[in-house]
């Protein structure tokens, strides 16, 4: 789902503005911010890569947590989801930070109950043609396609900068919840391992019945757990706007139309 970026995103307790934000609202980080557990009752959550902040907006809805922090390093969105902190029912829960995700793990002590990230995963393989086009675009429009290229490319928040960052920052009890390409959840599993993060519950997700698996949504901890992670489906859609009972019941406490 997204929306036009010229007017505000209104979910049913909070409104997103996303103008100056290169990455609009979509389905990945909204089955993220539904998704992600909450029940050992984080005090201190952190949103890497908050973008608009509709993930920290969604978590401050769910939860009672006190501290609600967010990392952005892009001016625009850094400034768009501080204001959208401000203007939501939460705002003395929420703060962003504006950094480098690196620059933020090396200064902060603390530690966070819960981290979530629904990070920037399109490998940078352009075509020559696509790369003449970018080329051949006005300087403002360059600017902004930049932008863009920077907030969904993993080169700008590499899977092992992410997971160096969670390792340091996570409490020991704590948790980290990810949404990450389907194809890349093996290695992204064995990258989490090295950093003795181990995953406890999966949820996959595809459009439709008959489509791919396109998505993981996945949960992690610290120490191997004696049990294999739960793991489960999740279909969006039965077919075009007809949502599954299992969709509806994850975001109908954010769409207004659920």
């Amino acid at each position: 789902m997204s929306t036009s970026a010229s007017k505000p995103f209104t979910f049913k307790e909070f409104s997103i503005h996303q103008d100056r934000c290169a990455m609009k609202i979509g389905t990945d980080g909204v089955l993220l911010g539904a998704w992600a557990s909450l029940d050992h009752y984080p005090d201190s959550i952190l949103d890497v890569g908050t973008g608009t902040g509709v993930i920290a907006l969604m978590l401050a809805q769910r939860s009672n947590a006190q501290t609600i922090d967010a990392v952005e390093l892009d001016d625009n969105a850094f400034e768009q989801a501080a204001e959208n902190f401000e203007n939501s029912p939460w705002g003395d829960r929420l703060f962003c930070y504006h950094a480098h995700l690196y620059e933020f793990a090396v200064e902060i002590e603390d530690t966070y109950d819960l981290i979530i990230c629904n990070p920037p995963f399109f490998e940078k393989n352009l075509s020559a043609a696509t790369v003449s086009d970018v080329q051949s675009r006005s300087v403002a429009d360059g600017a902004a396609q930049n932008a863009r290229e920077n907030a969904r490319f993993e080169d700008a928040m590499p899977f092992e900068l992410l997971v160096g960052a969670v390792a340091k920052l996570l409490s020991p009890e704590g948790q980290f919840s990810v949404v990450i390409p389907y194809y890349r959840e093996e290695d992204f599993k064995l990258l989490c391992s090295r950093a003795d993060l181990f995953p406890t519950r999966i949820t996959r997700v595809k459009g439709t019945p008959t489509s791919e698996v396109k998505r993981s949504l996945m949960e992690f901890r610290f120490r191997e757990s004696e049990t294999t992670p739960k793991v489960s489906e999740l279909t969006i859609e039965n077919s075009r706007h007809n949502y599954t009972s299992e969709y509806i019941s994850l975001v109908k406490d954010f769409y207004l139309k659920m």
